[in-house]
């Protein structure tokens, strides 16, 4: 199991400036990676400057946390590129009442981003050992709106079903449909789309239930595993 560098009782409403040496990175992080690549939504600005992006990789990684690019998190996946990170959250529009689903929770990192936007987050990981460590370590930072399940997470959460918005950090080779089907009517779907070649898809669920879909930029993203990759789209 690798060893993350989550301080022992330290609380995510707690990381104050005081005491956080690394916020001069994260705050620079925020300035070059993501504001002068055009992410303006201030919610979405004011969680990248305060979340401890270091608290979410190996100890081994910590020295790199906030440079840009992805970082290993154990497993075969990764953490995302910080500004991708903000980009695909900017692109939910959320504004603090939404019920969030989220596919790949990873480290737990864009996990924490929703839920410090959002009214509650639901977040699906396919590996156990992930999961366990997101769900503890989203505990460990005060993260109480955020709930983690080890499962395939291709045919979403139905049980709290629908969403107003769901988000994916892996690439199925297609939009699932299932997902589409659990988003509320002017509901969003952001995720990456493809294989060697991916694009970031986002897909608004119109009221009278068809969805319409567009790409936003070109993106590289581990492939979404399980009931995705034997699955077709219709």
């Amino acid at each position: 199991m690798l060893a993350f560098g989550v301080g022992a009782g330290l609380l995510f409403a707690g990381c104050s400036r005081a005491t956080d040496v690394n916020e001069p990175k994260r705050l620079e992080m925020v300035e070059r990676q993501i504001v002068a690549r055009g992410v303006k939504d201030p919610r979405v600005l004011a969680a990248m400057r305060r979340i401890p992006r270091h608290l979410f990789v190996p100890e081994s990684e910590i020295p790199h946390a906030y440079e840009d690019r992805p970082l290993p998190i154990g497993s075969g996946q990764t953490i995302s590129q910080p500004y991708i990170v903000a980009f695909m959250t900017e692109q939910l529009h959320l504004t603090g009442s939404e019920t969030v689903l989220e596919i790949g929770t990873g480290s737990g990192y864009q996990t924490a981003v929703l839920a410090a936007l959002a009214k509650k987050v639901y977040s699906i990981e396919i590996r156990p050992e992930l999961a366990a460590e997101a769900t503890g370590r989203l505990k460990s930072l005060g993260v109480t709106n955020a709930d983690v399940m080890a499962a395939d997470g291709y045919r979403g959460w139905p049980e709290h079903a629908p969403y107003d918005v769901i988000i994916l950090a892996a690439a199925p080779s297609h939009v699932p449909e299932p997902l589409v089907e659990q988003l509320t009517p002017g509901g969003r779907l952001v995720l990456p789309v493809g294989g060697w070649s991916q694009e970031l898809v986002v897909v608004e669920k119109q009221v009278d239930g068809t969805a319409r879909q567009w790409s936003e930029i070109g993106v590289v993203f581990v492939p979404m595993t399980g009931e995705a990759q034997g699955s077709k789209s219709r």
